[in-house]
């Protein structure tokens, strides 16, 4: 087996220091061009790799970021680490998942135990029962040690930390004022309970483009689900919820709902009722999912690019981490820096697909 190749060896082959060999690996600016190139041809050749057990220890680094998330089932926060895996490995990172699975409990012994020198910094998204309890010392505390946590999709203002998020709300507008333009007259809201932040705001967008468009809100049309409840293993609650909903009310023929699986389950009820779709109710949801592909008919849907968010959240943690500026990126549309800390904003776009009427549908 072939031996490998230490920094004393590139130093003492190339007549340099160790530092100055260090040095020029990392990239630092310290050592010119010309040595930079030379060192770095000559430890390529050599196939040289750091022991990075000895630099964590030296450094007091892992050179590892933990990834929170409320669930790993959903095609979103599958998306986002797909994201942050990318930009973590390119920028010589590797990353450890921790479940919340919706529970404060977990979330709070899932950072206690990745922060205790498992890893250098967070990307989380809030639980839900985090968000219903508005408790988040276990945030702040893991702060004040030092360690640098991004947020993203279900953000806080009570942490202040960086955060990326899509317009939820300038997205929820977009769908509401689609289907508005597909000549639909009573549109129903299918959300979530008020205190997650991302079904407040796509509620907030919906009455938006209802104000917009002089339409006037109808309370009989929004139906709220209480997601504490596991509807996905409970599918038959949300299901007869949204039968009951639309036999109250017959004249719907356009549904926004705030996400995926609410959409989907309301076009398969709307075809138990015998309803065509888009012909007598038209339907679209929010996250461009697995679900809104391969639905009958497909979903025209928000699409949040979960992909961008991740890797734009690893940039911020690892420019946190190694104190360099952030990547800029199209798809930013706001950046808004509060006592240093970085809010991107990612735009959303409609995904337009078999669920509501196309433009030569609507001209014919």
């Amino acid at each position: 087996m072939k031996r490998k190749i230490t920094l004393k060896q590139i130093a003492k082959e190339l007549d340099v220091s160790v530092s100055t060999v260090s040095k020029a690996l990392s990239g630092s600016k310290e050592i010119s061009e010309d040595t930079t190139q030379k060192i770095q041809a000559f430890a390529k050749l050599y196939n040289y790799r750091p022991n990075n057990i000895a630099l964590s220890l030296k450094n007091r680094k892992t050179k590892t970021i933990g990834i929170l998330i409320p669930e790993i089932v959903h095609h979103f926060f599958s998306t986002v680490i797909r994201g942050i895996e990318r930009v973590a490995n390119r920028r010589g990172y590797n990353v450890i998942v921790g479940l919340s699975n919706e529970s404060f409990t977990k979330e709070v012994i899932n950072m206690e135990l990745l922060a205790g020198g498992s890893i250098d910094g967070f990307i989380l998204s809030i639980s839900k029962e985090t968000l219903l309890k508005q408790d988040y010392h276990h945030f702040n505390a893991t702060i004040d040690q030092g360690m640098p946590i991004v947020m993203f999709d279900r953000v806080v203002a009570e942490v202040d930390c960086d955060k990326v998020i899509v317009d939820d709300m300038k997205g929820a507008v977009k769908a509401v004022k689609k289907l508005i333009e597909n000549d639909c007259k009573n549109i129903a809201l299918i959300t979530t309970m008020d205190y997650v932040s991302v079904g407040r705001l796509r509620t907030q967008g919906y009455l938006q483009a209802l104000q917009e468009n002089e339409i006037e809100a109808e309370p009989n049309l929004i139906l709220k689900i209480d997601d504490s409840l596991d509807v996905e293993n409970h599918l038959e609650i949300l299901e007869n919820e949204i039968e009951t909903f639309f036999r109250m009310n017959k004249n719907i023929d356009g549904v926004f709902a705030v996400n995926e699986l609410y959409a989907v389950t309301a076009m398969k009820v709307a075809r138990k009722l015998g309803l065509n779709i888009p012909d007598d109710i038209q339907v679209i949801g929010f996250t461009d999912g697995v679900l809104s592909k391969h639905a009958t008919p497909s979903l025209t849907t928000v699409s949040q690019h979960g992909q961008k968010i991740g890797e734009q959240s690893a940039n911020l943690l690892i420019d946190r981490l190694e104190a360099e500026d952030a990547e800029q990126d199209s798809y930013i549309v706001n950046t808004d820096r509060k006592k240093d800390f970085i809010k991107m904003v990612i735009e959303t776009e409609i995904i337009e697909r078999e669920s509501t009427k196309s433009k030569i549908y609507l001209e014919e």
